[in-house]
């Protein structure tokens, strides 16, 4: 399948250029992260099935949608992807949360998880995982493999920005599961950085080097 989907919005594209500016202070950044994320939130669940229920409206009884299975879980990679979380659960409020919690060793590049914590009875629930950053596509591999585990109904990975060496391995690894992302940039650097990228998104947005 391979599925990269570019969420080209015009309100989407004009918070991701204001996040990549330097000069952007830490609060603007969060803040930035925090509305783009509800964004990215309503391109990510626009296929969720549904399913009709019978209701009474103050006038009359109907037949009603209302999203079919049991409540979507989003799973955050920590720490930066609760920067996407909190917005999401803006306009998913009932949403199952849970955390993996995995660092990139910075000699070998490759994800180190120390955390690992979802909801019980993840069959039939729909997923989706979230990082600002698809960079060298180690540390979603890792995550989207644990997930997959559990047997969830399925999987989406939903970042910010991605790499095209980010996508190669990440598709070479889960090629059946989609990436929704803001923007493709053109390439990593010598230390696993995207470029022309935002910098580190966990740095700039708790305000840490």
């Amino acid at each position: 399948m391979r599925e990269v989907h570019v969420i080209s919005h015009p309100l989407v594209q004009h918070k991701l250029t204001l996040m990549r500016k330097k000069d952007t202070s830490t609060s603007s950044f969060r803040k930035l992260l925090h509305e783009i994320s509800m964004l990215l939130a309503y391109e990510v669940t626009r296929d969720l099935p549904l399913a009709n229920e019978r209701i009474e409206t103050p006038l009359a009884a109907m037949n009603a949608p209302l999203i079919d299975g049991k409540k979507i879980v989003l799973i955050s990679i920590l720490r930066a992807g609760n920067g996407i979380l909190d917005g999401m659960l803006n306009i998913l409020p009932s949403a199952r949360v849970g955390h993996i919690g995995l660092y990139r060793d910075e000699k070998t590049l490759e994800p180190v998880e120390y955390y690992f914590r979802v909801p019980q009875e993840m069959n039939d629930r729909d997923t989706i995982i979230v990082d600002p950053m698809l960079a060298t596509g180690n540390s979603a591999v890792a995550a989207v493999a644990k997930i997959k585990k559990t047997l969830p109904r399925s999987i989406k990975f939903v970042c910010l920005l991605s790499a095209p060496e980010g996508i190669k391995t990440f598709h070479e690894a889960h090629p059946d599961i989609p990436i929704f992302t803001a923007a493709v940039d053109e390439h990593l650097n010598e230390k696993g950085y995207i470029v022309p990228g935002l910098g580190d998104a966990g740095d700039r947005m708790f305000g840490t080097r």
